[in-house]
């Protein structure tokens, strides 16, 4: 566009100077934008809880609902034996809580409970405390299951592969057939290669994706996918069926495509419905899907799919037409518009699924959530260095010399065929806000044939070529954004992290200090090494073993150790420890407040030789 005075326009690059902090604020947002994920807020029995009886169930209650497996509970014995138990069931309060039944006549002792279960995002989520009976005892169990059943790397490494590939496939599909339908360019070949490859791909992805299922949501290998009834639990669950109802709208995708290849007509509002389908299996199969506000987040989540789909697959789009110089200055101006309201819904979205997942500010510093949409927001960073770029290109080989008044009207038309195959000024797009005009194959009745791009005045093939190489970028950091988008929808959100530092039970585990001592004499050297299991205010057991200078294990005349809180000027208390061959210990120690404790630790090495060290220990 040009003023009055012949001067280029300058709204092209207010809006691209208006678009930065509009994709800044993009950043907030991600295509799966999470609310949250399962937390547990209780459980019944509590965590380390001392019972005088046993009892007769377990209950577990979380954050939103779950769905259960056959395995979501494993209970072990104080000796690591794992018991039989019911089958588990949603409890009696509702689908946020998870019951099984305990076997009747419970010894005395510390019980170890690892749970694992399917929160409504479709993301399996676990964990582990313990349970005593009658007096705590050291578990053997509880160190190993600390942290609840694992998942398989490999199963885990293919699931987030085939998630990333289905994003990015999902993305070109919508945004190749949105870009021919709305935009009208010539036929270009590579349109109809890229329609089908990511249609093959987003195919490929959900098949794997169902076929992992099973094994994800157990944490098992790849081979666990052969197991019939978990594969039919899985597929018959709620994740499950979305992945279905992706596959059967794929296949029809595939054949509307194939019938619109054939009978070379443009896409309708068939292929409409059909993005619009697609999208909302993701909203209805990730974190929009529960949480805050659910119809109006999964609506939030589907337009932003639909948008960066429209947006990133364009660009994809817009490549291709450039590779084969077959573009037209109606078919830019057309996506100029497109894109620029694709960004405006993503900025729109984003922020509102930012707050929905985030919380509040602190969280992207706090979070591992937060810090992976920092990593996000250099993406966008770079993004709109190319989108620059793009613009530099495009200026260059689009911009024509100004037209003296009093010029030759041969040099006047000249002028007027160069800005005819110009593409850009105030409609230009917010990634590559313009590029050159190419002769349409095949120009719709309503659409004015463009120039020819090997006449005089053309654009410079040496500026298209490198306005290509920075059209490229600009997908390849699309594609780097869409890989951390992946990863942010597997992610504990930052609201659900604050609420499970808050709602969730201390962290199984035992106090283990090392006390060096030495009492001056050959062979008076060694280390004491105390464990206090589970290290919380109540009953605990403490074990001392002694090493001596070689390493081995040493037999010592004598071994005392107190404790003094000097807070609450408390003790010292006699820990009572007896020898019980090989090692010291008692599982009576009571400790009655939290905090630091003193620890003193006295070693006997003869009748004459002895030495008393300090330590500062931690109970919960």
């Amino acid at each position: 566009m040009r003023c009055a005075d012949g001067r280029p326009g300058r709204r092209g690059p207010l809006r691209l100077l208006l678009l930065g902090p509009l994709l800044v604020l993009l950043l907030l947002g991600g295509t799966g934008s999470a609310s949250a994920h399962a937390v547990l807020r209780d459980s019944d029995p509590g965590d380390g809880a001392v019972l005088k009886s046993a009892p007769q169930h377990l209950t577990l209650t979380f954050s939103e609902s779950v769905a259960l497996l056959d395995d979501s509970f494993r209970v072990l014995d104080p000796d690591g034996r794992r018991l039989r138990v019911g089958e588990p069931r949603n409890g009696p309060d509702g689908a946020d809580t998870a019951r099984v039944t305990l076997p009747a006549g419970l010894e005395q002792g510390t019980y170890t409970v690892a749970w694992r279960v399917v929160s409504a995002d479709s993301h399996p989520v676990s964990g582990a405390f313990t349970f005593s009976v009658g007096k705590a005892t050291v578990s053997t169990a509880a160190a190993a299951l600390a942290t609840g059943p694992t998942e398989d790397p490999v199963t885990k490494a293919l699931h987030t592969i085939a998630r990333y590939l289905a994003y990015l496939s999902v993305a070109v599909l919508i945004g190749t057939a949105a870009f021919v339908a709305v935009c009208r360019p010539p036929h270009v070949p590579l349109h109809e290669k890229l329609s089908r490859a990511s249609w093959w791909a987003l195919l490929a992805a959900t098949l794997v994706l169902l076929v992992l299922r099973a094994p994800y949501e157990t944490g098992e290998g790849p081979l666990g996918a052969f197991d019939a009834d978990a594969a039919g639990r899985a597929l018959t669950g709620r994740p499950g069926i979305v992945l279905l109802a992706r596959l059967a709208l794929v296949l029809a995708a595939g054949a509307y495509l194939l019938r619109m290849a054939r009978r070379r007509r443009r896409y309708g509002w068939t292929g409409a419905a059909l993005a619009a389908g697609l999208a909302a299996t993701w909203a209805a199969g990730e974190h929009a899907s529960a949480g805050l506000q659910v119809p109006v987040a999964m609506t939030s989540s589907a337009l932003h799919l639909l948008a960066t789909a429209v947006w990133l697959g364009g660009l994809a789009a817009l490549l291709a037409a450039l590779h084969q110089a077959a573009l037209s200055a109606q078919a830019v101006r057309r996506f100029s518009r497109v894109a620029f309201a694709s960004v405006t819904v993503l900025v729109v979205t984003g922020v509102y699924q930012s707050w929905r997942g985030l919380g509040g500010w602190d969280a992207l510093a706090d979070t591992t959530y937060g810090r992976l949409l920092a990593i996000k927001l250099m993406a966008v960073v770079v993004l709109l260095a190319a989108a620059a770029v793009s613009r530099r290109w495009t200026a260059l080989q689009t911009t024509p010399a100004v037209a003296e008044p009093s010029g030759d009207r041969s040099e006047e038309r000249a002028v007027r065929t160069k800005v005819a195959a110009a593409v850009g000024g105030p409609s230009g797009p917010p990634a590559s806000t313009s590029v050159p005009a190419s002769p349409p194959e095949s120009p719709s009745p309503s659409d004015p044939p463009g120039p020819d791009p090997s006449a005089e005045g053309g654009p410079d093939p040496a500026h298209r070529r490198a306005l290509r190489r920075s059209v490229l970028t600009e997908v390849a950091v699309g594609a780097a954004v869409l890989a951390v988008t992946t990863l942010l929808t597997s992610t504990l959100p930052g609201r659900a992290e604050a609420e499970a530092a808050t709602a969730a039970p201390a962290v199984v585990g035992a106090s283990v200090t090392d006390v060096p001592f030495d009492v001056g004499t050959p062979g008076g050297r060694g280390t004491a090494q105390i464990t206090i299991d589970p290290a919380r205010v109540g009953d605990n057991s403490i074990e001392a073993v002694v090493y001596g200078p070689d390493g081995g294990i040493s037999s010592v005349p004598e071994l005392r150790i107190s404790f003094t809180h000097p807070g609450q000027d408390i003790g010292p208390l006699d820990a009572g420890l007896t020898d019980r061959g090989g090692y010291w210990g008692n599982s009576f120690l009571n400790l009655p407040v939290a905090g630091t404790w003193e620890m003193k630790v006295t070693v006997r090495t003869s009748d004459v030789d002895q030495i008393t060290e300090t330590r500062a220990v931690t109970i919960r």
